[in-house]
Parts: structure tokens; C-alpha cells; sequence
């Protein structure tokens, strides 16, 4: 598995992330086969792991601690996230505090028994929120030597631009695949001013597969319905890269993940898994190379 910097914080994470969220981290989800990949993905030589204080109802950060339980973190860069919380019935709710981020920071440590957290990452702020009081807590986390890190993502490309001019923020996770490359003069931005930057949702949520070739088990009938409930443009512009599918020489899930691999400013991609034959395949694509006639179908795709 290849590495690169993430950006100037002196870090070097996996060119390929685990994402610990969703599916995976739900009681639903065998416990033995969830920590079974965090194992797996280790062993191919993945070294950055993501989650959050609210992903899969609060129960993901908890899993991936027991995933950790008992191995060499020297190597690892464990992410997770502040300002939103799981507040029962199935809820999110948000608390952008400067305090309950601290807090936050402080329960997540102990969900996931570590010492220090590699990278904290404010879940969704708005830029008001990122005021010289927030600042200053995350500043501290560092000072106090919690947090190695600090950052955040945003699906709001304005605050992700804001943030890019703020000292205090080391790291920056935007919403980057084939159906997002207005982004990239974004990541530009954010690799200029020496900033890591995290590719979510690289392989676009399988939004580029045909919906039903998907389902073969009651985990994909559950990111199914999501997608029908949250995500229909998306799964309309997936159509356009259905060719992704039918290459000769890498899988489509690979190709996606090279298209974001691609871009040099990102150091990093973080993808979920919740089959060992999907993370396997997932991380052979790290150092493939993007054929130029491929770019340029999936450039002239994206239109």
C-alpha cells in the first residue's frame, strides 16, 4: 500500500482509507467479520481509519476500539469526529460547541482506547462556527497532545473554502469522486495552502452500478434505500459512468478509486467495506495507474 503526507502536519497516512461507519458499524453487522476487515485492511497496509462520535447510531466508534484492542496503533492514524452525536430514535443531533467538541474529543478517546487521536475532525460546521473560541479549543486538544491533527468536512464547498485559510485547521475531507470534479480546484486550493485533504466518498456510494446489481444480502437492501431516499440525482448521474463496470483490466470500484488517486493533491481515499472480497479488491487499486483514454471517457461523462 502506498503512502502520502497529509499535508504539512508531519503525518503519512495509506494513499487508501478505511471508512468505519454505516453498515459496518451496526449491531446488525456479524462483530466478528466487522473487526475481522479493520484486521484485514491493517495487514494490506492500510494505516488511516475513519470514523465519527455519531456514525452508526454511536455503536461504530466503540467497534472500531475493539478492533484496535491489543494491536501495534503506533502506525495507525485513527480519525474520528466532533459536533454531532446520536441522540436515540435514529437521530443525529449537532452541539458545535466549543466545549462539547472537547468533550466530545475526550469520550471518543475512550470509545476507541487510544491515547491520542490521530486526526479530530469537526462533522459538518458552518464557517460562523469556526470562530477564534473553536479555534483556540482544537488548538488545545493539540497543546494537551489528544489530537496529533485537526480538521474537518463539509459537503459545503464554502466552508471548506473558508477553512482553507485557517492556520488552525490541518486537514480538509470533501465529498471527491467521478460525479464531483468540481472540487478539484478546491483540493488545489487546499494542497497550496498545505493542508491534507481526504477524498469521501470516492467510490460515489456505488451511485455509478446499477441499483439492483447490488442487492445480494439485507446490508445492500439497507444502502439501497438510502440511496432511494436520499440520493436520487446522484443515482441519475450514475448512469453516465455505467462503462466503469465493463473495463477489461480493473474492476469498477478500482476505477474509481484511481480516478481519485489520480489527483495528487489528495492524500488520501476513504472507502467502507463490509465484504473481504470488496476490501481486498479496494486496496489492490492503490498505485494503478489511470489510462489516458479512460480519463478522457470518464472527463468527457462528467461533461
Amino acid at each position: 500500500m502506498r503512502r502520502r503526507p497529509l499535508g504539512r502536519t508531519g503525518l503519512t497516512v495509506s494513499e487508501l482509507g478505511f471508512g468505519c461507519a454505516s453498515w459496518w458499524g451496526k449491531p446488525r453487522f456479524e462483530e466478528r467479520t466487522a473487526l475481522g476487515l479493520v484486521h484485514e485492511a491493517i495487514d494490506l497496509g492500510v494505516t488511516l481509519f475513519d470514523t465519527g462520535a455519531s456514525y452508526s447510531a454511536g455503536e461504530a466508534e466503540p467497534r472500531l476500539g475493539r478492533a484496535l484492542k491489543g494491536r501495534d496503533t503506533s502506525g495507525l492514524v485513527v480519525a474520528t469526529k466532533a459536533g454531532t452525536f446520536h441522540a436515540g430514535g435514529g437521530r443525529i443531533a449537532r452541539d458545535m460547541t466549543p466545549a462539547a467538541v472537547v468533550a466530545s474529543a475526550e469520550r471518543s478517546l475512550r470509545s476507541l482506547g487510544l491515547e491520542a487521536l490521530g486526526l479530530l475532525q469537526l462533522h459538518g460546521p458552518s464557517a460562523a462556527e469556526l470562530n477564534d473560541k473553536m479555534l483556540a479549543a482544537l488548538e488545545s486538544l493539540k497543546a494537551r497532545g489528544l489530537a496529533r491533527a485537526i480538521g474537518l468536512n463539509s459537503f459545503d464547498p464554502a466552508v471548506i473554502g473558508h477553512a482553507i485559510g485557517l492556520p488552525a485547521i490541518d486537514v480538509v475531507m470533501v465529498d471527491y469522486n467521478v460525479l464531483r470534479p468540481e472540487r478539484e480546484p478546491l483540493i488545489a486550493r487546499a494542497a497550496a495552502a498545505g493542508k491534507g485533504v481526504l477524498a469521501g466518498m470516492p467510490l460515489a456510494m456505488g451511485h455509478t452500478r446499477p441499483l439492483l446489481a447490488r442487492l445480494k444480502g439485507p446490508r445492500d437492501l439497507w444502502y439501497a434505500a438510502r440511496a432511494l431516499a436520499n440520493h436520487r440525482g446522484e443515482l441519475a448521474r450514475g448512469r453516465r459512468f455505467r462503462f466503469l463496470h465493463e473495463l477489461p483490466d480493473l474492476t469498477g470500484s478500482q476505477a474509481a478509486l484511481v480516478y481519485v488517486l489520480a489527483n495528487a493533491h489528495v492524500s488520501a481515499a476513504v472507502f467502507g467495506a463490509t465484504r473481504p472480497e470488496h476490501l481486498r479488491e479496494n486496496a489492490a487499486a492503490s498505485g494503478l495507474a489511470l489510462p489516458a483514454d479512460l480519463m478522457a471517457r470518464i472527463r468527457a461523462a462528467q461533461g
